[in-house]
């Protein structure tokens, strides 16, 4: 056994060194407990496209769509959920977030719900066959807005243009879905909003397949030019009363 033979005045800085060192351990400890007990709490991710429904594959469709990225609302362009306390207040919430943006939600949903209704695949980003129709749709969402306890509601411009034709319909949609207490509510409600735009954009494309050809303009001699003019096609009684 060693002794420490120093006198206790010799001894005594070493015994503070001791000291201040625990009494620094156990603050530190109590700090990181303390910062763990305020720990923000998880985030919750929501989709709008739910994974039990997938569009049925299609090896011959009778046309092919092109569904663009969806533009939306720079104020709602977030992960987190942007929800409308009153007519000029928002929101953010930082637990309740998007999967993924709300327009590459929107666009994922649309290009399912469309796929599934017309029998046909979204052809967007990839080579498809030059002998096929294409129809090429451009949704341009100017409203996108969450009420809790309250409704859902999406106020879209949007277009459908046959690439062979560059026949063209123009139209708009405001849905509004009632959605109860939640934000799993609120998520249905967008998704429902989501469906009744993709039946809109439907009829759209499937009245564009039945337009005739775009007619040939003609020259001040009176000869047929060979650019065909764009035929501007109305919207459907059913969208155009609204959805």
């Amino acid at each position: 056994m060693t002794f420490d033979r120093r006198p206790a005045a010799a001894r005594a800085p070493r015994r503070a060194a001791r000291r201040a060192g625990a009494a620094l351990f156990t603050a530190c400890a109590l700090a990181a407990a303390a910062l763990a007990g305020c720990a923000s709490p998880p985030s919750r991710f929501y989709t709008l496209n739910p994974g039990d429904t997938t569009a049925p594959a299609v090896a011959n469709p009778p046309w092919l769509i092109e569904l663009a990225p969806v533009d939306m609302p720079s104020q709602v362009a977030k992960n987190q959920f942007v929800v409308q306390r009153s007519a000029t207040q928002v929101d953010m919430l930082e637990q309740e977030r998007w999967a993924s943006l709300p327009g590459d939600e929107v666009r994922r949903a649309l290009s399912g719900d469309l796929a599934q209704q017309l029998g046909t695949i979204d052809v967007y980003g990839s080579p498809h066959p030059e002998n096929v129709p294409v129809y090429r749709v451009s949704v341009n969402v100017q409203r996108f807005e969450s009420w809790p306890g309250s409704h859902a509601l999406i106020d879209a411009v949007w277009s459908v243009r046959s690439l062979r034709t560059q026949n063209v319909m123009t139209c708009r949609s405001v849905v509004n879905e009632r959605v109860g207490d939640g934000y799993e509510q609120l998520v249905d409600g967008h998704r429902r909003a989501v469906q009744a735009l993709s039946d809109a954009i439907a009829t759209g494309v499937r009245t564009l397949s039945q337009a005739g050809p775009a007619v040939a303009t003609t020259t001040a001699a009176g000869s047929a030019s060979r650019a065909k003019a764009p035929v501007g096609i109305p919207c459907p009684a059913a969208v155009a009363a609204g959805s």
